[in-house]
């Protein structure tokens, strides 16, 4: 298990779902404002926008919201944000990428790197753990969408790279250049996916234990804490038994 959606899912789980979902909603809020600022405010015409908006209704930002982050680009009174990575080693030598939005790199820069030392891990230079990741476009859709066969030849058929099914759902996997033409294609097949994103997928994974993966679950949680920080990615290889004990506590 890798990436940001285990850690994404153990947080919900611990409780304070009123802080979270309003921080969730001021990254959201966030990411519409800055894709409409560099591009079009119009989503037909703005692929990253329209992706923002379709990620953003996936996690129940209300219209009004969205409206509001528009407005907010297109009235000029959106900041000077900027998208910076950050990459680095948490506990256990894990490799860690951190995707920020700021308008003050020297803030964001400082509170990530202060973040990385408290929790055991140390920030590096940009491209330090980047190799041992590929960048993709994950297009997510409900278990109940499709059947696992369907989603696949479905897949295959619009030029992804695989699909994975399982309880929780599908999840399919593009090159991050075409996202929007297969994400395009599937919705016209199954409607709109649950989220259409440009991940980090490790290509070599790190096996941690119990001790080591609470370290990095306080370090990500920390992370998704500041207002900067939009997405983190991680190659943790957390065994079933101690994500179930992670659930738990």
């Amino acid at each position: 298990m890798a990436g940001h959606s285990q850690f994404k899912n153990i947080m919900h789980r611990k409780g304070k779902q009123d802080k979270i979902r309003a921080k969730n909603f001021s990254k959201l809020s966030r990411e519409i404002t800055v894709a409409a600022k560099v591009g079009l405010p119009d989503p037909a015409a703005n692929s990253r926008l329209r992706l923002a908006i379709q990620n953003a209704r996936a996690e129940n930002l209300p219209k009004d919201n969205i409206e509001r982050a528009i407005k907010k680009a297109m009235g000029g009174d959106a900041g000077n944000y900027e998208a910076v990575r950050y990459e680095g080693y948490g506990p256990g030598g894990v490799a860690v990428i951190v995707e920020a939005l700021t308008d003050n790199r020297n803030r964001t820069a400082s509170n990530v790197r202060a973040l990385f030392t408290k929790f055991g891990g140390n920030l590096g230079e940009t491209g330090s753990v980047a190799f041992m990741f590929v960048r993709v476009g994950e297009i997510v859709y409900p278990a109940a969408g499709a059947s696992a066969d369907a989603m696949l030849d479905a897949a295959i058929e619009v030029g992804a790279d695989d699909a994975v099914s399982g309880t929780d759902g599908h999840t399919v996997t593009c090159a991050f250049e075409s996202i929007g033409e297969v994400s395009a294609a599937l919705a016209a097949k199954f409607g709109d996916a649950e989220s259409v994103k440009v991940v980090w997928k490790p290509s070599t994974l790190a096996p941690l234990d119990q001790e080591k993966a609470e370290s990095l679950m306080k370090l990500v949680e920390a992370l998704d804490e500041d207002d900067d920080v939009q997405n983190v990615f991680s190659n943790a290889d957390i065994p079933e038994e101690v994500m179930t004990k992670l659930n738990a506590a």
